[in-house]
């Protein structure tokens, strides 16, 4: 029984060193790209990842650190040749169009993904340094989490402002008390989801653009920190919202003004 066990575990390490071998490799300041295919794509994955990572470290503050994602730690970026390949790896399901490990700092999709470059790049990236720089540990609500990421999509935070008018005077928002008990599953309807998201990027819009970005920050540094969500806003916002109930109200306003 021991001696199968090896001899399987001989196997897996065989196979998954033959397969690395298949890699091909280009390396960015703070990514480096494994690529199987053609070299065209990968290099325009490196050049909008490091075009990202400069807009989303600045909005979140981490322009500030240095070596941040460098050297030994840069992300991992690998694109499979088709789609078919990338599933059959990563056992995803069978719409996926990516995935991103945060423990592992990987992010994996395939050549010419719909959405990889303009949508889903920036989205798991911004999973990723927000969390490297929040953690685990904070009372963080998922509106927040993914909020953020949908924020830092080039393309969503105009639709987002303009949807979102529309589902206020329809009645159809999330109180915010409700928005931030709210888990996202499988069993999700898929238009409480998409309202969920639009709601989450529409408040971290808020709180960008009224008040800046120095403020968010602390917002989030207070949150990782230890306070709970009325607690950082009291602190970094104490003239103007204290709770989630002014929170929601300067919101509300903001998007039907």
């Amino acid at each position: 029984m021991q001696r199968k066990g090896l001899l399987l575990l001989t196997f897996l390490l065989s196979t998954s060193l033959a397969h690395a071998e298949n890699w091909k490799e280009l390396k960015g300041d703070h990514f480096i790209v494994y690529y199987q295919g053609e070299e065209g794509f990968a290099r325009e994955v490196v050049r909008k990842a490091e075009s990202y990572y400069q807009d989303i470290s600045s909005d979140l503050g981490y322009a500030r650190y240095s070596n941040f994602w460098q050297w030994e730690n840069r992300v991992k970026i690998y694109i499979y040749p088709t789609r078919e390949e990338f599933i059959r790896v990563s056992n995803e399901p069978a719409w996926s169009e990516g995935v991103a490990d945060y423990t592992r700092k990987e992010i994996r999709s395939y050549m010419w993904s719909q959405g990889f470059l303009e949508a889903l790049l920036p989205h798991e990236m911004t999973h990723l340094i927000f969390r490297d720089y929040v953690g685990f540990k904070g009372e963080i609500p998922l509106w927040l989490d993914e909020g953020v990421a949908q924020w830092e999509e080039p393309a969503k935070r105009a639709v987002v402002r303009k949807t979102m008018k529309s589902i206020l005077e329809k009645g159809e928002a999330f109180s915010l008390s409700e928005l931030t008990q709210l888990q996202l599953g499988g069993s999700t309807e898929t238009d409480r989801a998409a309202r969920f998201y639009i709601q989450a990027a529409s408040l971290v819009d808020f709180l960008n653009k009224e008040y800046g970005s120095d403020r968010f920050i602390g917002f989030c540094r207070g949150l990782r920190d230890g306070k709970n969500l009325n607690e950082a806003l009291r602190f970094n916002y104490p003239t103007s919202m204290r709770n989630l109930d002014e929170l929601e109200e300067k919101w509300k306003k903001y998007i039907l003004k």
